[in-house]
Formats: C-alpha cells, structure tokens, sequence
C-alpha cells in the first residue's frame, strides 16, 4: 500500500501533461496526389480566373463559320507593330548596350508574362545516363547511337516521375568533337486519345535529313517532348509542370508545354557539355509546327543554341499574331492548345465581358525572333496550294523581316529584302534566312537549303563512307 500510495500522485502529476500530447491520429495528413481535371475543365478553370465568359471562336478549315481567310487582301487588319527597338518608355533603342541591358530584358518579360509564361525557380536538377551504346551504319557511314535518359529529380514530390528520353547518333570516324542538329521530334509522338497513330510518311527520293546531316560530318539528336511534358490541358497537373506546381493547377502566368518542352532542351545541352564527342559551341536547333514554336522559344531563351530552323510554326510560332491568314490566335487559346501557353495567352482571344484582340498583345513574334539575334536563324514552310496555308508562312517572312533592324543593330545581316520571293526562292546570304517550298505541312524539303546556310556556322568536312551501298 505505501509504494501505491508513491505511484499515484506522480500518476496524477503526469496526467496533465499527457492530456496535452496530441494523439498520432491528428498529425499533419500526408501530402496528395497531382489534381486529376480534363483539358475542358482546366481550360474552363483559366477562364474563371481571367472572368472571361465567351472566347472567340477558332476558324474552320472545313468551310465551317468562322472560316479561315486565305484571301492575302484581308490579311492585314492591324498592320502597325510593335517597334522592338523601342523601350517601355518610348524612348528608342539605338546602341547594342541598350538593347542587352533594357530592351531584351523587357521583352523577356512581356513574353513571360503574357505568352509563353514563366519558370519556375528552384527547378528540380536532371540526371542523365547513357542506357545504351550502339554501332550502325546509315547511308554508308558508320555511326554511334547513345539511348539517353535524363532524370528528373521528384524527391520533393514523388507522385510524379519525369524521366527525358533522347536518342544521340554521330558519325563514328568524324573528328571528334562534331557539331549536332538537335531535333525535336514527332519520332514516337503519342496520338491523340482515342485516335490511332498516324501513318509513317513516305520515304524520300534522296538522302534523309539524317544522311544529309551525317554526310556533312555532323551528328543529330532526337528529344522526345512529349517524355518531358504531355502534349494536353488534362497532362498540366502531370510531367515537369506538374512536378514543379507539386500536383496543384498552374497559377495565370505559369509557363506552358512549348516552355517546358524549351527548357528540356536546355538540360540536355547541359549533358551535351559533359559529352567530348560533342562540340557544344555548334548546336543547332530544329523543329516542325508546335515544335516549330519550341524550337523558336528554345532560340531566344537559350544563348547556347548556334543557329536555329523553324518550319511552318504558325499562330503561336514565327508567324505573326496580328495577321488574320490560316491559324488564328482563338485556335491556339482553344482546349486543344492552350496549354502550350501561359494562362494569360486566352485573354487575347477573348470575346465577352470584354473585345480583346491580338492587336492588344504588348508583343509580336517578330520579337520573339529579335530574342535570337544576333545569332541565325532559318524559316521555312510550305505553299497553300501544296497545304501548308494554315501554317501562314509569308506571315513568318513579315516577321523575320521586321525583326530585321534587331540584328543589323548587333552587328548581323537581316534577310536583304522586304519582298515576299518566289515560291523556291532561297535567302540565306544574311543572318536571317527563308525559303518556301512548293510542298506541304513538312520540314524536309527545306532541309538542303537549311543544312548550307547552317554550315557557315557550324561546317565540319564530311567523312569517307565506311560501307558505301548501305
């Protein structure tokens, strides 16, 4: 009894304090998995947020109203743009110092904000390994083709895996180390849900991009996007973007895919350092429609890039937006492709509460292509009649042209011309460079034209072949 009697009133002084422990049930709930909406609901979020109520139809290639205007007459309806040598303040821009020191930085911004939206700080780094090494031969020269993986670090939220696949070949006797074309590709693009993949176009008469490539003494290198970010509204809580928001929707002037994917290129020119093979100052950059318009982000917000080839972008791309030709702004700000924008991108689209048009963006794509200069860059596309009008190519030539006085105050040759040229024409004695082809919505028979204005960047002679016939 008396060593009960020592037990109790310790029992009775601790009582108060276990009252005061929080039982386990109470802790902090462990952290969720990535918000789950569809494109439709996302999209519909984004509008909420903008108090936008109607947007703008996009225009029909099928006859459908609004129909899309191939007529050039009506083509022009806001033909005053925006001076890219011109400060916030109105004040012009007339020594390279101002440009890098004011006027670039501007313009990043605007684009940042309104376009193509921004990054996030503090990006998870990336990993890359070599998961494979293999020998092959292609149009008769023997190559390397290295299978890479670039490994997103997801320790800060490992619901989402992000893992960036990249096929590296170069020339195997070429001096070592070679300049690469570095494409992103549609090898291996995810159809649609619900549709099947489309057909594997028809081989070409001659060489292939990549022969030509290889012929020159050059290697190339696929980036698959799509490993990286999901071409959809319904993948934006998912991929990097996802990864970086911790599963949550993006805020208005959060970066889109065409960011996302741009960034990507740049981690693995970040390998491309690592790799003695690779001669990292004569990288070349390439890409077709939306990765037209990634490949020209990538350009201007990568300085390590040495020239860049940007086939039939479109709205969204080097095309103007203050043109009404082909692809119009409300189809980029649709469900379908308003996720390669920032949020604030659809208010240009919108229709009610307010009228607010393309004409209202603080910039245009010609400025875009300013952000590249001084270095080169080629455009090209295809003919209406051959298909590729949707893609609006003379209104990439407008574009390049009025980027023009940018690079000739750094020192570079603009295109030469402000005349709209003949159908196969090639301007490539500048720093700017275009042709159109007679063909349609594809990159490849602009490839020759595009291979010697980029080899006065980066030409390298070409190697023996090691098995010709092959």
């Amino acid at each position: 009894m008396r060593t009960l009697s020592r037990v109790l009133p310790f029992a009775l002084l601790l009582m108060p304090l276990l009252a005061q422990t929080p039982p386990a049930s109470t802790s902090s709930p462990a952290p969720a998995g990535p918000v789950q909406l569809t494109a439709a609901e996302d999209h519909q979020r984004i509008l909420d947020l903008l108090h936008i109520t109607e947007l703008r139809p996009g225009v029909n290639q099928s006859g459908k109203e609004p129909a899309v205007n191939y007529d050039e007459a009506k083509a022009n309806p806001w033909p005053n743009l925006p001076d890219p040598l011109k400060l916030n303040n109105g004040k012009p821009v007339k020594t390279a110092k101002v440009w890098w020191a004011q006027r670039r930085p501007q313009l990043v911004e605007l684009f940042d904000r309104e376009f193509v939206g921004r990054v996030p700080a503090n990006l998870p780094a990336v990993r890359w390994e070599v998961v494979s090494t293999t020998p092959g031969t292609d149009g008769g020269i023997a190559t390397i083709t290295k299978k890479l993986i670039g490994h997103v670090d997801n320790s800060a939220y490992p619901f989402i895996t992000v893992n960036i696949e990249v096929s590296l070949t170069i020339p195997a006797d070429a001096p070592k180390p070679v300049p690469v074309v570095l494409e992103i590709t549609f090898e291996n693009y995810p159809p649609p849900p619900g549709r099947p993949a489309p057909p594997p176009p028809p081989p070409p008469a001659g060489p292939t991009w990549k022969q030509q490539v290889l012929a020159r003494g050059w290697g190339y290198a696929l980036f698959y996007p799509t490993t990286l970010q999901a071409d959809n509204g319904a993948g934006l809580t998912q991929g990097i973007i996802g990864l970086a928001n911790h599963g949550q929707p993006r805020k208005l002037d959060d970066w889109g895919a065409l960011r996302a994917w741009a960034w990507g290129t740049s981690r693995l020119m970040d390998y491309f350092e690592t790799d003695k093979d690779i001669d990292t100052h004569h990288v070349a950059l390439e890409g077709h429609s939306r990765f037209g318009k990634t490949a020209l982000v990538a350009m201007a917000y990568d300085p390590r890039f040495a020239v860049a080839y940007i086939n039939s972008s479109g709205a969204g791309g080097a095309t103007l937006a203050r043109r009404h030709f082909g692809e119009q702004q409300e189809n980029s700000a649709g469900v379908g492709a308003y996720h390669w924008f920032a949020g604030n991108y659809l208010r240009y689209a919108e229709q009610a509460p307010k009228v607010i048009t393309p004409a209202d963006l603080p910039v245009d794509m010609h400025e875009m292509i300013a952000l590249c200069a001084p270095r080169p860059v080629f455009i090209g596309g295809g003919t209406r009649e051959g298909g590729d009008g949707w893609a609006d190519v003379r209104g990439t030539f407008m574009a390049e042209v009025a980027a023009g006085p940018v690079y000739k105050l750094l020192g570079a040759r603009d295109l030469g011309t402000t005349e709209f040229p003949p159908v196969g024409t090639a301007l490539i004695t500048g720093d700017l460079g275009f042709r159109q082809h007679p063909g349609g919505h594809t990159p490849l028979p602009d490839f020759p034209t595009f291979l010697t204005f980029a080899s006065r960047y980066m030409g390298r002679p070409a190697p023996r072949p090691s098995s010709p016939g092959n």
